[in-house]
């Protein structure tokens, strides 16, 4: 994912919906009073602003720098770091992620950099994209490109892991996973598909022209809209969650 991809404005307007339904995994989270938390791609720091105010001692870090900035704004502790290079040596009680692992396309140095920035017994709890998620809009995004060669080639941008290849990423990593779980959770977007598509699959269109930009714009739109769009509920989009809690071995 490009660094420089996400604009915290735009975003807090459009994507408001990526913190407001993160309650669950916060639940999961079970933070205490006094925790060092580190919140893994923090985006513009709404959910570590929260975990501050109820007495956590919140480190954040995420690849944009425009997040990082308005996480800066909230009184966090921000830095830009991409998730892939964590450099924290047995620091945290906790490592928390909500919607950003999905993004980080090599989750073996993901996993292996929490671990080392965990304390003994620190859990690692997170919710990020799992298999399934927006299987619909994937299919069409890729006949899309088939379909116009000119476009170039479709490489998709995610990774939406399955519970065993997940917990088996856990698990060799050094990690007992006391719980995790596919939630399938068909999400609307408020501000419609093509300013979902605009934030969220930029880098998909980045190489794209304004002709060719439109054309993709259009087409997707038009051959999901039997599918994901209703006049009752507007445009919903097929998510799926991964949900998960894992423990980091204590040293014998």
């Amino acid at each position: 994912m490009p660094e420089n991809q996400w604009q915290a404005a735009e975003y807090s307007q459009h994507a408001a919906f990526v913190s407001s339904m993160a309650k669950d995994v916060v639940a999961l989270l079970a933070p205490q009073q006094g925790e060092a938390i580190l919140d893994l791609g923090c985006g513009d720091g709404e959910i570590a602003a929260y975990l501050q105010s109820e007495g956590c001692q919140l480190t954040c870090v995420d690849a944009s720098a425009s997040m990082v900035a308005a996480a800066n704004n909230r009184g966090l502790m921000a830095r830009q770091l991409n998730g892939h290079k964590l450099d924290y040596v047995s620091q945290f009680d906790a490592v928390f992620s909500n919607a950003a692992l999905h993004w980080m396309l090599e989750p073996e140095k993901v996993i292996s950099g929490v671990n080392k920035a965990l304390k003994n017994n620190g859990r690692f709890v997170a919710e990020m994209g799992g298999s399934g998620n927006i299987a619909t809009l994937l299919n069409v995004i890729s006949a899309v490109f088939k379909e116009n060669p000119d476009f170039g080639v479709f490489n998709n941008p995610w990774y939406f892991p399955d519970i065993n290849t997940y917990s088996a990423l856990l698990e060799k990593a050094g990690f007992t996973v006391e719980s995790i779980e596919l939630i399938p959770r068909p999400t609307p977007l408020n501000s419609g598909l093509v300013k979902w598509l605009e934030i969220f699959a930029s880098s998909i269109t980045e190489k794209l022209n304004s002709q060719q930009k439109l054309l993709f714009f259009t087409e997707v739109e038009a051959r999901l809209t039997a599918d994901l769009h209703s006049e009752e509920e507007g445009w919903v989009a097929d998510y799926v969650r991964l949900r998960f809690k894992a423990v980091k071995h204590a040293l014998s």
